[in-house]
C-alpha cells in the first residue's frame, strides 16, 4: 500500500539563479494492495514528483523540502533507506536508460534480484521465469544498446516485477510502446493487481487502461484538481475528458483531421528524398533490407511499426547519422551522402536527452538557428512561443518535465528550418494539450513546404498531422495507408504491432 498524507514538495534549485522544477502541493492519495490508481493531467503538472515521492527518489536523489508523510506498506519512506524502499517498491522511470545498470537484458531483469541479495540459483530461476511469462525471449541476452526504446522499457518493467514487489510505481510506461506491447503491458497490470500489488501509474494515454484503473487523479499546477473511481471516469462523456485537458479513452473515438476540399488539392510534387534499395548494419547485423521510400515536400508521412522494426535506424540513415550498406538515397534528384543529407535534414532523437545540451531553453532553440553565432532573438522568441516554451525561456533544459523537453527538442530541431523535418517519437511524455501543439505545428511546416517523417504510435497525433502512414516490419517497408476519415487502414497498421 502507497500512502500521501498532506505531502507537498518543492526541489531544490540546482544552481543559484536556475529555475527548479515544480513540485507538489497538499497531496493526500492511497493505493490499496489489489488497486490501480492513475494518476494524469498536463506536462509539468507534478505527475513524475507523485512517483518519485512513493520511490522515495525525492528527496533521497531529487533534493527539497518535503512536508507531511508518504508510507509505503505503513513505514513511512523517510525513515527507510534506499535499499529498504527498493525491496517493496518496483519503478518504472519515464526514461528507462536512467534506470539501467547492466549492459546486457537479461542482466538488467537480474539486477534487482542481485541487489536485494537473493540465492544465485533462485536468481537465474526467476530470471527465466520473468523473461518467459512476459514473452520477452526474443530480447533475452541482447546489448542494451542494441535495443529500442520500446524494448528498453519493457526491460526495464521485467526488472522491476521480477522480485514481485508489493507495489509497482510506472511513470509514462508506454511512452514509446507499439500497440500490441500496451496490450501486453495491461495483461501484466491486470495480473500484478490480481496478485494483490499496489499499482500507481502516471500516464497520458489514457485508453489502454480504461478497465485497469480503479481511481482516477487529475492534477494541475502540482495540486489534486479532480478524482473518479474508475466506474466514474469510464462514464464520462468524451467532451468532458477533452475538457479535462486529457487524451481519449478509446481509439475508436479518434477520426483524421479535415482534409482538403477536392478543388484545393494541390498537385503531387516531386520527391525531395528518395530512397532505392537502402540497406543498413550494425557490425554484421543487417537491420534495413531493400528500402524504397519517397518523401517529399509539403507532405507529413507516419513511420509505424512494431518495437525493433528498424524505424530509428530508417530515420538515422536518411539524415546520414548512420551510413547504408547498399543502395541510392537522392536529394532533389542528386545522389547525396551522409553529409549532404545532414546539411539538408534535422532530426529528433526518440531520447531527446541525447541532443540537449545548452544551459538554457532559449539557448537551445537558438543554437539550431545558427549554430555557435549569434541567433536571431525573434525568431527564438516566435518558437518557443508556438510551443508553448516561452515562460521556461530561462529555465536550464534539465530542469524541465519529460514532455517539456520533448517539446524543447522539437522546436530546436524547427528552428534549423532545414527541409526535411524527421521526428523520432516526438509526442512521447506529452499532454493533450502539447500533442495538438505538436500536431498543428507540424502540420503547418509541411502546408509552408517541408517534408516532415515521424516515428509514431500514436493514432491521435496521426489523425490530427499525418498524410500517408507507412508500416516498417523487420527491416523493410510492408505497406502504406492514406490518413483519412475513421482511420481504419492506419488502426490496422498499427495492429499488427
Amino acid at each position: 500500500m502507497i500512502e500521501f498524507d498532506d505531502v507537498s514538495f518543492a526541489y531544490r534549485a540546482p544552481a543559484e539563479g536556475a529555475g527548479a522544477p515544480e513540485g507538489v502541493r497538499g497531496i493526500d492519495l492511497r493505493v490499496e494492495a489489489g488497486r490501480c490508481v492513475l494518476v494524469c493531467g498536463a506536462s509539468g503538472c507534478g505527475k513524475t514528483t507523485v512517483t518519485r515521492l512513493a520511490n522515495g527518489l525525492a528527496p533521497s536523489f531529487f533534493p527539497g523540502t518535503l512536508e507531511g508523510r508518504v508510507l509505503v506498506d505503513g513505514r513511512d519512506v523517510a525513515d527507510l533507506e534506499s535499499w529498504e524502499v527498493a525491496a517493496c517498491v518496483g519503478s518504472v522511470f519515464q526514461n528507462p536508460r536512467t534506470q539501467f545498470f547492466n549492459v546486457d537484458s537479461t542482466g538488467e531483469v537480474a539486477f534487482s534480484l542481485e541487489s536485494m541479495a537473493w540465492p544465485e540459483e533462485r536468481i537465474r530461476e526467476r530470471t527465466h521465469d520473468t523473461i518467459r511469462q512476459l514473452g520477452l525471449e526474443e530480447l533475452a541476452d541482447r546489448s542494451i544498446f542494441s535495443l529500442s526504446g520500446g524494448e528498453k522499457q519493457r526491460i526495464a518493467y521485467a526488472s522491476s516485477w521480477a522480485p514481485h514487489p508489493a507495489n509497482l510505481v510506472l511513470d509514462e510506461p508506454t511512452s514509446n510502446l507499439d500497440e500490441a506491447a500496451i496490450a501486453a503491458l495491461r495483461r501484466y497490470l491486470l495480473d500484478a493487481k490480481a496478485q494483490g500489488a499496489a499499482v500507481l501509474v502516471a500516464e497520458h494515454r489514457l485508453w489502454w487502461l480504461a478497465d485497469v484503473a480503479d481511481e482516477v487523479v487529475v492534477m494541475e499546477e502540482g495540486r489534486i484538481a479532480r478524482r473518479f473511481d474508475g466506474a466514474t471516469f469510464r462514464a464520462l462523456p468524451s467532451s468532458e475528458v477533452r475538457d479535462l485537458g486529457l487524451r481519449v479513452r478509446a481509439l475508436a473515438d479518434e477520426r483524421a483531421r479535415e482534409r482538403r476540399a477536392p478543388g484545393d488539392a494541390r498537385e503531387p510534387r516531386a520527391p525531395l528524398v528518395r530512397l532505392r534499395g537502402v540497406h543498413a548494419s550494425y557490425g554484421k547485423r543487417e537491420v534495413l533490407h531493400g528500402i524504397d521510400l519517397d518523401l517529399r515536400e509539403g507532405e507529413v508521412a507516419a513511420l509505424v511499426g512494431a518495437n525493433g522494426a528498424g524505424k530509428s535506424t530508417l530515420c538515422r540513415t536518411i539524415v546520414g547519422l548512420h551510413r547504408e550498406s547498399a543502395g541510392t538515397t537522392t536529394i532533389d534528384g542528386e545522389p547525396a551522402g551522409p553529409k549532404q543529407r545532414l546539411r539538408a535534414c534535422s532530426m529528433v532523437f526518440q531520447d531527446v536527452n541525447y541532443q540537449l545540451f545548452a544551459d538554457s531553453v532559449r539557448a537551445e532553440v537558438g543554437f539550431g538557428l545558427t549554430g555557435a553565432e549569434a541567433p536571431d532573438a525573434a525568431r527564438v522568441d516566435e518558437v518557443l512561443d508556438g510551443l508553448g516554451l516561452a515562460a521556461y525561456a530561462e529555465r536550464h533544459p534539465a530542469t524541465l518535465s519529460g514532455g517539456q523537453k520533448q517539446r524543447l527538442a522539437v522546436a530546436a530541431c524547427i528552428a534549423t528550418g532545414k527541409r526535411l523535418l524527421v521526428f523520432d517519437e516526438p509526442t512521447s511524455g506529452l499532454d493533450l494539450g502539447s500533442m495538438r501543439t505538436v500536431a498543428a505545428l507540424v502540420r503547418r511546416l509541411a502546408d509552408e513546404g517541408r517534408a516532415v517523417l515521424v516515428v509514431t504510435h500514436d493514432l491521435e497525433f496521426i489523425g490530427q498531422a499525418c498524410d500517408k502512414a507507412v508500416r516498417v516490419e523487420a527491416g523493410r517497408i510492408a505497406a502504406e495507408a492514406v490518413v483519412e476519415g475513421d482511420l481504419q487502414a492506419v488502426r490496422a497498421l498499427l495492429a499488427k504491432g
